[in-house]
């Protein structure tokens, strides 16, 4: 009654309107008239509203806003120029921290910050999936569960590389270098594939282990370095930045770039020795398994 209510609606020269029903402003200009109101009582007899109540002035929210039956109030924000979005996250929860606010009090964020903190969760269960799927191939490939191992091993050396590149080149990192990370999961696995696969070969050939790591290397230092220099030129135009929509891509081609470069140089080093380490331990655990017995044939009847 003092606030009136929608009740209907009706539409005049293609505009509509609603219609509102409340008491006249003559009955509800002062608050004293609101103990002439009217209430139903479980009996279904009306009295006034001034056996029930007891009216005081003060001060109180325009509206009421909810959100899990719980009360809400909306912060509006906008980024200062060129200011990433984690860092105005990271500094609104100083201020809550500096503010100290009451424990009955929960703070989230809507709006692009949530859109952000979803979108990092897709992005790391999506890199997530690509190491598994990655593992999965090269054991079906290798026919080994070790082998795949030592090749993985170039994966967190390219990570290094990448945000080794993003702290160099002042980038943040974003979606976009996310994505490039993800790139790095396919790419830089094919140099550990190339040494590991000939070593392999070289061993069945009937060479020993170590002979097998030192000759797999400089035959396949060729072929690595020519596929990742091909790789690296064609990624940077998009680290520099050029053409339109570049700074949405840069971050991309600096991990790429970077996550090369690493994992390059530290792939025919780290993978020789890995090799040779978990070839060692496999060897190992084998000899701590017992024995199988061996199946006994039964001799051919004759007749």
């Amino acid at each position: 009654m003092i606030g009136g209510q929608d009740v209907t609606s009706f539409e005049q020269l293609g505009e509509s309107y609603d219609v509102r029903i409340r008491l006249a402003e003559g009955n509800r200009a002062r608050s004293a008239s609101i103990y002439n109101l009217p209430v139903e009582t479980r009996s279904g007899a009306l009295v006034g509203l001034y056996n029930l109540v007891k009216v005081e002035e003060g001060l109180g929210p325009v509206q009421i806003d909810r959100q899990d039956r719980q009360r809400q109030i909306t912060v509006m924000a906008n980024l200062e120029p060129s200011k990433p979005l984690g860092e105005a996250i990271e500094n609104v929860y100083q201020i809550e921290q500096r503010l100290g606010l009451p424990e009955n009090i929960k703070t989230a964020f809507t709006g692009h910050a949530d859109i952000m903190a979803e979108s990092f969760a897709s992005i790391y269960f999506s890199l997530f999936l690509a190491v598994i799927l990655i593992y999965m191939i090269l054991a079906a490939q290798f026919e080994s569960l070790v082998h795949p191992l030592t090749i993985m091993l170039s994966l967190p050396l390219s990570i290094g590389g990448a945000l080794g590149g993003l702290a160099l080149t002042g980038r943040t990192l974003n979606i976009f270098s996310l994505i490039g990370m993800i790139m790095l999961m396919g790419l830089v696995t094919k140099n550990a594939i190339l040494l590991v696969d000939y070593t392999n070969l070289l061993r069945r050939q009937g060479l020993s282990k170590t002979d097998a790591l030192l000759r797999a290397g400089p035959v396949r230092l060729r072929p690595i370095l020519m596929t990742a220099c091909s790789t690296i030129a064609g990624m940077i135009p998009i680290a520099i930045g050029l053409g339109a929509g570049a700074e949405t891509r840069a971050p991309m081609g600096t991990c790429v770039v970077g996550g090369m470069i690493t994992s390059t140089l530290l792939t025919l080093v780290v993978i020789p020795v890995m090799y040779s380490l978990l070839d060692d331990a496999g060897k190992w655990i084998s000899r701590l398994r017992p024995a199988q017995p061996e199946e006994e044939i039964p001799p051919l009847r004759t007749q």
